[in-house]
């Protein structure tokens, strides 16, 4: 049996499992609502409940107080509704909504991707989570006051752990770290979400991602993301690489474009190898795009990868017509020290 949840003021409405708490249900269907530790601790994920009935079982509410319940306020994060519910909740839709903050992780997963991209998982502590918007980014802090900033792989309903793709850097001390002595258990202390790179939900413009190299991750997060949420506008990927063995996801890439309509997926080699038998686009990916869209008016664009194809893709949008204040990017500064 399911329960449909109506968030005020907004009137979005979403559907809620038997068993499932009323915070997982709106994250799993891309509601942004404000969260902390998700187990009853924090209080961070309080609001009133206008109509229905929920119930919390045996799970902890150490946040409530006494007189939270005269005032019905519930703890989303752990109230479970037993019919349709009435919520009134602040739904997160930009960067100044959510805290910056700082956390110790535990290194989880460390996975190969490819020859020299890495895919790191960080498991923050049991009684705290890390809320962000979809794309935004982490910095670590580096005990000798240095930081290293790696964009968010995953989307923030499957926030237990924070998915980040690291691609070696040849004679990158933090890099060379990362790949030859970083080990499963390590604790990593991070500071974010930060950073302005994730979807505007808001607008109804048809999407361009241009991705290069590892900026593949954060737009995976947003790609995630949006498909949790439901949204539906034309999302065209392109992946800008040097050779085949570069595209470290694209089976997953192609997966989504064979699934859904309203994606598009194509990879584009700067430098294809002989070996790799390409038959599809060479060159410069912000090349590419301009080849197949000669009017981007009406369009918003995001770009994620070195600074060289962000700027590069400015120009030669603009003279596309593309309003450069629909041009997102995320940036990657490659630092050896």
């Amino acid at each position: 049996m399911s329960f449909t949840v109506t968030i005020q003021p907004s009137g979005h409405q979403y559907s809620v499992d038997a068993g499932e708490t009323i915070l997982d249900a709106a994250l799993n269907h891309g509601f942004n609502l404000s969260y902390g530790c998700r187990n009853g601790a924090c209080g961070s994920c309080k609001g009133k409940l206008l109509a229905g009935n929920i119930e919390y079982g045996d799970t902890p509410t150490t946040a409530l107080e006494e007189t939270d319940a005269t005032n019905h306020l519930i703890l989303f994060c752990q109230a479970k509704p037993t019919s349709d519910v009435t919520i009134e909740a602040h739904e997160i839709g930009a960067v100044k909504d959510i805290p910056v903050r700082t956390l110790p992780c535990k290194v989880v997963a460390r996975d190969r991707l490819n020859h020299d991209v890495m895919l790191i998982q960080l498991k923050p502590p049991a009684t705290d989570r890390l809320q962000f918007l979809a794309g935004q980014y982490v910095d670590f802090l580096l005990p000798d006051g240095r930081r290293r900033s790696f964009s968010i792989a995953n989307a923030p309903h499957n926030d237990e752990v924070i998915e980040l793709h690291i691609r070696h850097i040849p004679g990158g001390r933090f890099t060379s770290e990362v790949f030859d002595n970083l080990k499963l258990k390590s604790i990593m202390r991070i500071e974010g979400p930060l950073g302005s790179f994730f979807l505007r939900e808001e607008s109804d413009r048809p999407v361009i991602f241009m991705a290069g190299g590892t900026g593949f991750g954060p737009v995976k997060g947003i790609i995630e993301h949006a498909l949790a949420a439901g949204i539906t506008r034309p999302m065209h990927i392109y992946w800008g690489v040097r050779a085949k063995e570069d595209l470290y996801m694209h089976e997953m890439a192609e997966n989504w474009a064979s699934n859904y309509a309203h994606i598009s997926y194509t990879p584009v080699l700067s430098e294809a190898k002989a070996e790799d038998h390409w038959q599809g686009r060479t060159g410069f990916v912000h090349e590419a795009i301009c080849a197949d869209y000669a009017d981007l008016s009406n369009y918003e664009i995001y770009g994620s990868g070195p600074p060289a194809m962000i700027h590069a893709g400015s120009d030669a949008f603009a003279a596309r017509g593309l309003n450069l204040a629909h041009y997102y990017s995320d940036a990657f500064e490659f630092n050896k020290d």
